[in-house]
């Protein structure tokens, strides 16, 4: 209740104030000719005010024949500018006989184009009237703005409520009190509907029951609010204040809906894209978790700076010159400012293109690691050692970008150098049993392995070994190479293959009285085969 009594005390100071300070659409008497369009809008308009209240010449303003249906006009239309708060400033109107459209290039004057389109002047015999146009849309704009009529508030209460009372009539005071507690009591009313929305919608299984709940009830509260500012607004026409209040009041009650309509949409934005939060957690492309923040920052500046546009509009500030002079300013900034416009670009690149996600292990440039976070400006990654690297996202767009994170298998690559003395025979079985170490293994890739003998190397025989490992992990990748290592160097040993290793060798074959020192190999082949058959039995029960 005392918010009630505060609405309705602040609401009695604005009448107050706004009803002395009321003045009438025309404040001097003319002379009732129609030469030019000032001239007939300020007929109509003065002699329809209280203190010089003559609807039969305020009707000459109309070329209609029918001097009741004239009459009627003329008040509808000055009700309709009245409820509307479009006040109208004589001293622009243009006032020569010869006046044109700068568009149309004919004799046609819209006072209000973008509020009344369809209201205008327009020249008829050397005078100007109000269009014939404009008397057929008058009755609908008048039923538009007044749909239960003009008199509902004033039959409610008996003779005395035309007593006037600090400008405004009694019954103008009685309805600024009934619309008020009629607003409180749906505000009430709007609220118990919203709880049933509110309800299930907590009940997602996306959502946290407490915490939603106190921002749905907030969404709730605003949206109530913001339809209970435009009831008011719609409702105000109904007290018939003066011109210049209305002006006023719609103005202020605009903004207010415009203000809180912005507060609603943030807190809607705020629930959204906290659901979506919830839901890009259970999913797979962790880059939609750091997407989402983004996009609440740029749908949230959005709508301030919208709303922001429209309540200067509504303030009679010239937008288009605001903007251009923004856009110098902004045009200055960003040259002063080009390696931050090239990283949000970067930025845009990454999401749009998204070369790796959240939790990524990348090679950028010099920079490896672990990816943690991208922003507006730069990318956060995690290197090896804890440490943070932060990137620019200009950098990270321009850069070839090695996601490591995104690999299917990996990759195990050597070159094994044995001496030049080894005979053929045993580097061929040497071969088979490497091929055979990998066909055997339980975790390498079947169908695309090479071993090959490659090259004559400086100091060795060089063969070619490289296979594909079944893991993304880097930990297991690490234990499957030391199995295949380890494998190699006991078959090298089971077959009496020697690895050489950059050197120079002096071999002396025979000394007299002394027994050769060259190393004895083994060349039968099925010595050999029997040796790799042991070995791969072996290898098959250790495994």
């Amino acid at each position: 209740m005392k918010k009630l009594q505060l609405k309705v005390s602040l609401f009695s100071f604005l009448f107050l104030l706004l009803g002395a300070a009321g003045i009438s659409q025309a404040n001097q008497a003319p002379v009732p000719t129609l030469e030019s369009p000032y001239n007939t809008m300020l007929v109509h308009l003065y002699y329809l005010q209280p203190d010089s209240y003559e609807p039969e010449i305020a009707a000459k303003a109309f070329n209609v024949e029918d001097s009741v249906q004239a009459i009627r006009l003329a008040i509808q239309l000055k009700q309709v500018l009245d409820g509307r708060g479009l006040f109208v400033h004589l001293n622009l109107l243009p006032q020569q006989n010869d006046y044109l459209d700068s568009l149309t290039q004919q004799p046609f004057y819209t006072p209000f184009p973008k509020e009344l389109p369809e209201v205008y002047l327009e020249k008829t015999d050397s005078l100007w009237h109000y269009s014939q146009q404009t008397a057929n849309a008058i009755p609908r704009l008048h039923r538009e703005l007044y749909p239960f009529g003009t008199d509902l508030l004033v039959g409610l209460f008996p003779d005395s409520g035309q007593r006037k009372f600090i400008g405004l009539a009694a019954w103008q005071w009685a309805g600024t009190g009934l619309l008020l507690l009629l607003a409180w009591l749906l505000q009430i009313l709007m609220s118990r509907l919203f709880r049933p929305m509110v309800r299930l919608l907590a009940k997602s299984r996306y959502s946290s029951p407490i915490e939603d709940k106190t921002m749905l009830w907030k969404v709730a509260q605003l949206a109530s609010f913001t339809i209970l500012l435009w009831l008011l607004k719609s409702a105000l026409p109904l007290l018939q204040l003066p011109v210049r209040a209305n002006v006023f009041l719609i103005n202020g009650l605009e903004m207010a809906i415009v203000a809180v309509g912005v507060w609603l949409a943030l807190s809607i934005i705020d629930v959204v894209m906290q659901y979506a939060f919830r839901y890009a957690s259970t999913t797979e492309q962790k880059m939609d978790e750091q997407l989402i923040p983004i996009m609440r920052r740029m749908l949230k500046i959005v709508v301030v700076v919208g709303g922001t546009i429209y309540i200067l509009q509504l303030l009679d500030v010239n937008v288009t010159a605001l903007i251009a002079g923004v856009s110098i300013g902004g045009l200055a900034l960003a040259l002063a400012a080009q390696d931050t416009v090239r990283n949000l670009i970067g930025s845009a690149m990454i999401f749009f293109d998204k070369p790796f996600q959240i939790g990524d292990w990348v090679v950028a440039g010099s920079n490896e690691g672990e990816v943690i976070e991208v922003g507006f400006r730069s990318t956060k990654i995690q290197a090896v050692d804890s440490s943070i690297i932060t990137v620019p996202n200009s950098q990270v767009s321009s850069a070839a970008v090695k996601n490591m994170g995104v690999r299917r298998l990996r990759l195990m690559k050597a070159t094994l150098g044995v001496t030049y003395d080894t005979p053929p025979v045993l580097l061929e079985k040497f071969i088979a049993g490497l091929r055979q170490l990998i066909e055997k293994h339980p975790k390498t890739k079947k169908d695309n392995y090479l071993v090959h003998f490659n090259s004559f190397g400086d100091s060795a025989l060089q063969i070619y070994f490289r296979t594909h490992l079944l893991t993304t992990s880097f930990a297991e990748e690490l234990e499957l190479k030391e199995e295949l290592a380890f494998g190699i160097l006991q078959l090298a040993e089971a077959l009496g293959v020697r690895f050489a290793f950059p050197s120079q060798t002096l071999f002396i074959e025979e000394m007299p009285g002394k027994a050769s020192l060259a190393p004895a190999y083994e060349t039968d082949e099925e010595v050999l085969e029997e040796k790799l058959e042991r070995f791969f039995s072996g290898k098959k029960e250790a495994h």
